[in-house]
């Protein structure tokens, strides 16, 4: 079978794969995470906004740390994510910690299969729309859970950023959304020197599709923000100038590499 047509099959073995690394990484600081640390940062807790009292459904949540962090902010937190091993992990997690949080396995676009429910966030954050092929189902997904009134809260690294190959060096690929991306990696994002080799199979998506699809699904766009920083030291060739606060090298502040926006329901 083509690696495009069986993506979901390919990117699940890659992100449960992933799992046991991204536990044991310096990137991820699970100990720390375990005495009490909150994962998210200040570009995530300002599209957010106060979640105490909140139903929050958060897309492709990994290992569920983030969504554990919702919980302790006062949220009570359903998590999605493909990887059966990473649902597994987060459900432990949870239960360990006493934290106000359910996870359920299954492709994003399956989930009405899974739950029947409202919420009044939708949250997702961070290399997550790349491993989908069409945002059109995306933001029906996003809209079909959000209650009236409810809204989307949306952190995302640049789609600029991914036209680079992987030093920064030069133009690999196209800004707008073509054909599937196939590639084979070794090593993950949270420790590049793993012994693992990846499958992967992702898209680039254009900011004018990401904001064109949830127009469509009938959302209001409320807020738009980008930044010339990664909060995440996920990229090859990086320099921290502040705390927190990662960019390429040669190319310092001149390009955005994150961004975020909000989006309610009518």
């Amino acid at each position: 079978m083509e690696p495009e047509k069986d993506y979901i099959n390919i990117n699940r073995a890659s992100w449960n794969k992933q799992v046991d690394i991204h536990l044991k990484s310096d990137f991820y600081k699970q100990e720390e995470f375990l005495a009490g640390k909150n994962t998210l940062n200040p570009i995530d807790l300002e599209v957010l906004g106060d979640v105490t009292g909140k139903k929050i459904l958060h897309l492709q949540c990994h290992f569920g740390q983030d969504s554990i962090s919702l919980a302790r902010l006062g949220a009570s937190v359903t998590g999605v994510d493909l990887s059966d091993k990473a649902i597994e992990t987060a459900t432990q997690l949870a239960r360990d910690l006493g934290a106000d949080a359910k996870f359920i396995c299954c492709d994003l676009y399956s989930l009405p299969d899974f739950l029947d429910d409202d919420f009044d966030i939708v949250f997702t954050s961070y290399g997550t729309i790349g491993w989908l092929p069409d945002l059109d189902r995306w933001a029906a997904i996003v809209s079909r859970y959000l209650k009236p009134g409810g809204h989307f809260a949306f952190a995302e690294f640049h789609p600029f950023v991914w036209m680079f190959d992987n030093k920064f060096r030069e133009i690999e690929y196209r800004y707008f959304t073509s054909e599937a991306i196939v590639e084979v990696l070794s090593g993950s994002y949270a420790d590049r020197y793993a012994d693992v080799e990846l499958q992967h199979v992702s898209w680039n998506h254009a900011l004018s599709e990401v904001i064109s699809s949830l127009l469509k699904a009938g959302l209001a766009l409320e807020t738009f923000r980008e930044f010339d920083y990664s909060p995440y030291n996920c990229f090859d060739e990086t320099v921290e100038v502040a705390p927190g606060k990662f960019r390429i090298t040669r190319l310092g502040d001149k390009i955005p590499m994150t961004y975020t926006l909000s989006a309610r329901k009518p």
